[in-house]
């Protein structure tokens, strides 16, 4: 076989399955794993598919970041829900962890009046909301990604791994069965992984629209995650594919 027909069978197959492996493409095009993997690394240059461990997955099955004011109003009464119903697990006097995302905004928005909680973040944008209230507020500090308002980077890493809190709200960019969480940068999974592990519990909020898709880093696989929470949009066929693997509440946005 070609070169440029293999190549075009590797496309279609990556485009049909959105994702690939290396070890059934050697078998179904009868050539060396070593062919495969050369194949799969000029397509990933040339935009076609994203390589990934063991294979490739169709460059537009990954979602991209979408800047902050182009997804603040979305989904906004989902969001508001998960917040309200999130406020009902967390103890007075503790120390939380709050994501950086348009879902943790919701939250601290419920949060700012207390007194008694400190809360500590890597998004200016929660610490912006609180800034006439009495919350106490930490930010980490750490290089600022324009555009969303979330700060990572090793400083805001040192300062996360020199503490513990009760809880961590993690915000999700794309929720897999398979995959797990995962973030459009290295930098945003690995300041969600210190963020994990200062926590005693790490809680998932996030909107069903992120359930069932896939980013570029992997943060963490779902057994990771003390329990989740979304809304009730998401389809009952999909709801099992993810509850064996981590307790989720379903939480309504109807008006009763």
């Amino acid at each position: 076989m070609q070169a440029k027909v293999r190549k075009q069978r590797i496309i279609d197959e990556t485009t049909n399955q959105q994702r690939v492996e290396i070890e059934q493409l050697s078998s179904d095009l009868n050539v060396s794993t070593m062919t495969i993997r050369r194949d799969l690394t000029e397509l990933e240059k040339q935009g076609y598919l994203i390589r990934v461990h063991g294979g490739a997955v169709a460059a537009e099955s990954l979602v991209a970041e979408t800047p902050y004011f182009n997804k603040a109003s979305h989904h906004l009464q989902e969001k508001k829900a998960i917040a309200k119903e999130v406020l009902q697990i967390i103890p007075e006097n503790s120390r939380i962890l709050l994501d950086s995302g348009t879902t943790t905004l919701e939250i601290i928005r419920l949060l700012k009046h207390r007194e008694d909680i400190t809360v500590l973040t890597n998004d200016i944008k929660l610490a912006v909301e609180c800034l006439d209230g009495p919350l106490k507020i930490i930010l980490t500090g750490g290089e600022l990604q324009k555009g969303i308002g979330s700060c990572t980077g090793p400083s805001a890493e040192e300062l996360l791994s020199s503490v513990h809190v009760d809880l961590f709200f993690l915000g999700a960019h794309a929720i897999d069965p398979e995959a797990g969480v995962t973030a459009p940068t290295f930098e945003k999974a690995s300041i969600k992984r210190v963020m994990m592990k200062a926590a005693e519990r790490t809680i998932l909020v996030a909107d069903s629209t992120k359930f069932g898709k896939k980013s570029f880093a992997r943060v963490c696989s779902l057994e990771e995650i003390t329990q989740g929470f979304t809304d009730a949009n998401l389809p009952e066929h999909k709801r099992d594919m993810f509850t064996k693997f981590l307790p989720i509440k379903y939480i309504s946005t109807e008006v009763s």
